[in-house]
Parts: C-alpha cells; sequence; structure tokens
C-alpha cells in the first residue's frame, strides 16, 4: 500500500471469490463489461485466487484474460496456455505440522490440494457441496494425505465456525512460523500454502514479467490473504463487505460484491487514472 499515488494504473491484479465473483460464483454483466473496459483502456488485467489453476478457466474465458494468472494464492502461476510458469510447494515439515493440528477436531473438515487434485478423507462433509459448486469439479477421496507430501499445494480447513478458524490460525502461526503462510481467504476457509506462496509476491512476479512498476498497479481482494498484495499494489482496494481488519489495509474502500463493488473500483478509481 502506497497511498494516494495518482500515476496512471498499467496493471490491476484481482482476488475472485467474495471480490470480482457474486456469492452464486457467477460473473455479472457489468463485472465482465468493466474487465472489458480495461482491456479497452490498455491496461492488463488478470486474477489472483486461492483456488486451483483449472477451478479458474471458466472465470478466465468469461473475462478474457491473457496474460499469466496466480493460484492456490500465488503458489502457482500459470501461463494463459496452462504451463506452470512458478509453482512453489508447501514443505513436508510445515504439512505434516498443519495436518497434525487440524486432525480430529470437530467442525473442521480437512482437504489437500496437489497436482490438480482436490483430495479429502471424507466426501459427505457438510463443506463439501460448496466447494465442489465452486471449483466446478468433485474431490477424490484418499484414505491418507501421506503419499502427496512432496507436492502439496494447499491444505485447508474448512468450518462454518469461523471463530474456531480463527483460533486455529492462531495457533497453528507460531508453530510453522518461517515455514508456511496461514490466512483466511474467506471466512469459513482457513489456508496453509509455502512461505512464497502469497498475493503480493503474485503481484510482484506478476508485475515484473509485464514490465509494469509496482507503482503503477493496484490489487482488488476481501479476504485475509489479499492484504499481501494491498502492501504491495500503487492502489490497493478492499470490498465493502470484506472485514474491517482487511479494509484498514487498503488506501480505498468499494461496495460489495453484492453490489457489483468490483465494477466500481474499476469505473470509479482505475479508468479515470489512465491517460485516453
Amino acid at each position: 500500500m502506497t497511498g494516494a499515488t495518482q500515476q496512471p494504473i498499467r496493471f490491476l491484479l484481482s482476488d475472485m471469490d467474495g471480490t470480482l465473483l457474486l456469492p452464486d460464483h457467477t460473473l455479472s454483466q457489468r463485472t465482465i463489461a468493466a474487465v472489458r473496459s480495461l482491456r479497452e483502456a490498455g491496461v492488463l488485467f488478470s486474477l489472483a485466487t486461492g483456488r486451483p489453476p483449472k477451478a479458474m478457466l471458466q472465470q478466465i474465458e468469461a473475462l478474457g484474460v491473457d496474460v499469466p494468472t496466480a493460484a492456490f494464492n500465488g503458489g502457482t502461476i500459470v501461463n494463459p496456455d496452462g504451463s506452470l510458469l512458478v509453482a512453489h510447494y508447501l514443505p513436508a515439515t510445515a504439512a505434516l505440522t498443519t495436518l497434525a493440528q487440524f486432525a480430529d477436531l470437530p467442525d473442521i473438515e480437512v482437504w489437500v490440494f496437489s497436482g490438480g487434485d482436490w483430495l479429502l478423507k471424507d466426501a459427505y462433509g457438510p463443506m463439501v457441496p460448496r466447494e465442489q459448486h465452486g471449483l466446478g469439479y468433485p474431490p477424490v477421496v484418499v484414505e491418507s494425505f501421506e503419499p502427496y507430501l512432496e507436492r502439496i499445494d494447499k491444505i485447508v480447513a474448512a468450518s462454518n465456525n469461523t471463530g474456531l478458524l480463527i483460533e486455529l490460525e492462531a495457533q497453528l502461526l507460531p508453530k510453522v512460523e518461517g515455514q508456511a503462510q496461514v490466512s483466511r481467504s474467506q471466512p469459513v476457509y482457513l489456508d496453509v500454502t509455502a512461505m512464497q506462496a502469497n498475493k503480493g509476491a503474485a503481484l510482484a512476479t506478476l508485475a515484473e514479467y509485464l514490465g509494469v512498476a509496482l507503482e503503477q498497479t493496484a490489487a482488488l481482494g476481501d479476504g485475509g490473504n489479499d492484504p499481501a498484495m494491498f502492501h504491495c499494489a500503487g492502489l490497493s482496494i478492499a470490498m465493502g463487505q470484506a472485514e474491517e481488519a482487511v479494509k484498514r489495509q487498503a488506501d480505498v474502500v468499494t461496495g460489495a460484491n453484492t453490489e457489483d463493488g468490483a465494477a466500481q473500483a474499476i469505473e470509479r478509481y482505475i479508468l479515470p487514472r489512465h491517460p485516453t
């Protein structure tokens, strides 16, 4: 976050769930039109999400994204043709610590993402239908996560008990300090990824790749994993429904995702800065 710079914005990096997407995981026509207006103005646009790469394909196509995108909170950066530009895996020691912390807790579902697959032990957990709807593909049921320890992209604790996830975050952080990032991407998800897997590093990597100075970048998001890119961007924008701790770390706040807040942000804060 660099304050009230008025430089033209040449690159916008946006979160997806809770930001670009409506609660039913769809894109509004206003949002699609706003992103189209960015492209017409010569502003580059990409996505940074906690989702796996293949759970972004529909949105990439709908929005016409033609530059690399960041999945797994920046742990994986993927070229438009699907090839990997960057991949950071969770260290096995941190994965074991995390899985031990999450094991056998009531109200907690544990998911592991590896090699493009969504792995879990219980296919009938109450959070599974929501995730499957959002991702667009089903999970793979496994007896153990151990065979995947060397190539884990992300571990998620999922629960409708937000207070419990906040407690878990506080308990886990000191145990994996220096080894892993721990953040709530949404109130119901606690994500654990590699140290290098954060949206701030993703923004810096993408900006350098695209030849854009950080002062001419903008970041848009709503979750606990988004301030990392807020602090790197020339302009940071929080969604209206974001938690107060997230809003405080942004330069400006736009409307909620139910109010086309992403489109509002593009129309109000980005397009007017771009020379016509």
